[in-house]
């Protein structure tokens, strides 16, 4: 069967560096370049979501960007690693502790390498941990196996990922909007099934990539093993709208097309700078203008938006 050629998104990947950096994890995966596809799905939405579900948090950058920026009401966010979500926990249980102890926290290889020798239980501690090896291991990878940073940037080895000031400013704003994420260390899956019937809410769901023989997902992360045939029946028989992204495997474009999603394709440069496609799905076509978009013209308006599916 020849692969299925979806649509290009009207809205490219964005760089990095045009957008807020809310999250103080280099998270493998990450989904930064997808934030102007996320203002303009969750602002386009009447009425404004109250909440926002993202089972599979990570490096939670949707989940920021949509509280921090006003887009949702609250978010609900869950991570089955235990060293994210000791990170999540502690960022948002014990922010002070942890900005201070990123404060003096010198990121020589003897420290990052003792520091991964521990099996702390406590969540502060196993939360630093955490972030220490994220901001010095190779990709920020945290899955086992995974090797320390050598040159880095600039020549700057382990320290080169390491900025204390800005990690520190990224954790204060997190604590400043604490109170209105909410954090679970369960599995995606179960989150949904319990979450997803709740009254204006909406999901976006961001699952490792190990579909189709894809191997990204099992040298990446700890937990790679999701069944993406539940994940869509789950996600069509929920009442929420929602955003999914995934690489453009042929067992996904077969999913889509047999629940009737939509989908589009997003070039984005993956770390080697190598230029990769990945498909952003959802139930219906979206308007992806946003309010910025609501009174152009109709002919730019229906340019913006998320086309069927062939």
């Amino acid at each position: 069967m020849p692969e299925v050629q979806f649509p290009h998104s009207p809205i490219p990947a964005a760089n990095v560096a045009s957008v807020p950096q809310r999250s103080p994890l280099r998270y493998p995966g990450g989904k930064t370049w997808l934030v102007p596809h996320i203002r303009a799905w969750l602002g386009g939405l009447d009425p404004k979501p109250k909440l926002l579900i993202e089972p599979f948090g990570g490096g939670a950058i949707v989940s920021l960007t949509a509280v921090m920026e006003g887009l949702v009401e609250r978010c609900l966010l869950a991570e089955l690693d235990p060293d994210v979500a000791a990170f999540w926990k502690a960022a948002l249980y014990h922010g002070s502790e942890l900005c201070d102890r990123v404060m003096r926290f010198e990121p020589t290889r003897e420290a990052v390498e003792s520091l991964a020798r521990t099996q702390p239980d406590e969540a502060l501690e196993r939360g630093f941990r955490a972030l220490v090896l994220n901001r010095t291991r190779r990709g920020g990878i945290l899955a086992p196996g995974a090797s320390l940073g050598r040159a880095g940037e600039s020549g700057k080895g382990l320290a080169s990922r390491w900025y204390p000031e800005t990690i520190v400013s990224r954790l204060e704003r997190i604590g400043a909007h604490a109170d209105r994420i909410d954090f679970r260390e369960t599995d995606g899956m179960r989150l949904l099934e319990e979450f997803a019937g709740l009254p204006r809410s909406v999901v976006f769901a961001d699952p490792p990539y190990s579909a189709g023989g894809k191997r990204a997902g099992r040298r990446l992360y700890t937990h790679f093993d999701i069944d993406h045939p539940r994940l869509f029946q789950l996600l069509a028989g929920a009442a929420p709208e929602f955003m999914l992204t995934y690489d453009h495997a042929p067992e996904i474009a077969d999913l889509v097309r047999r629940h009737g999603f939509h989908a589009v394709q997003v070039t984005m440069k993956n770390t080697h700078h190598d230029r990769i496609g990945e498909l952003v799905i959802a139930r219906r076509p979206l308007s992806l203008a946003g309010d910025s978009m609501r009174h152009a013209p109709r002919s730019r308006r229906r340019a913006l938006c998320l086309i069927p599916a062939p």
